[in-house]
């Protein structure tokens, strides 16, 4: 089985840590200019470091409601985040890693199941989104049924930003292209990937995360579990 990890090119990986904002913000928690509904389902995802207060998206129905699924039924609970990249993001929910010896390979497990893409928000600094398999085995970009990631990378340089949008051919607001330049985010991955969520509490236990030591496969050397909660609906 192939891993449901974040796949980018070389290039990208090397724009990323050449000019990577390591995730330092003075904006608050939850500002990110994204489209905002009534009704926007609250999770608690809560951790050995701290509590990461996370918006699910009206705008992507079949990945909130799935998320709410998997955490009434405590799928997620006892899950590690065993993918931590300081300067990019923390990846968690593989059941795989409830068990995990130290040092075991992770990143394959998942419900038995993909999500449809939907595709749409942004990779701001704090965005919710979804692990998925690479495109030569996932053209349509299905979602895991169970791993996500929560982005972590702080101000994103002008001149990165502008290769960005030429490379990938996206367009962004103005208050969008600012939230990148001022706050941050991953901007590469607009488009190949589904954002679901959004950190409204929380991003100081995200970079705590974030910043944990780690072995060569980018786990945390020190268990990091969780246990997600519904706060609404």
């Amino acid at each position: 089985m192939k891993k449901f990890l974040l796949f980018f090119s070389l290039a990208q990986l090397i724009l990323l840590v050449g000019c990577s904002g390591g995730g330092q913000s003075n904006t608050a928690d939850g500002s990110a200019p994204v489209a905002s509904a009534t009704g926007e389902a609250m999770v608690l995802i809560e951790t050995t470091l701290g509590n990461i207060k996370v918006k699910l998206y009206d705008s992507t129905p079949e990945h909130k409601k799935n998320f709410l699924k998997l955490a009434k039924e405590g799928f997620l609970d006892s899950t590690l985040f065993h993918r931590v990249i300081p300067g990019f993001m923390i990846q968690g929910g593989d059941p795989d890693s409830k068990r995990a010896m130290p040092g075991q390979p992770l990143g394959m497990g998942g419900p038995g199941y993909t999500i449809p893409a939907e595709i749409g928000a942004k990779h701001f600094r704090g965005a919710l989104s979804a692990a998925r398999q690479g495109d030569e085995v996932n053209p349509e970009k299905r979602s895991s049924g169970s791993q996500f990631y929560i982005v972590q990378n702080g101000p994103v340089p002008q001149q990165q930003l502008d290769q960005i949008i030429q490379a990938k051919g996206l367009q962004y607001t103005p208050e969008e292209r600012d939230y990148y330049l001022k706050v941050g985010g991953v901007a590469f991955l607009d488009g190949d990937y589904t954002v679901f969520g959004q950190v409204v509490e929380g991003l100081d236990v995200v970079d705590k995360i974030a910043n944990a030591q780690r072995d060569p496969r980018d786990r945390p050397l020190q268990d990091i579990s969780m246990k997600v909660k519904v706060l609404s609906e």
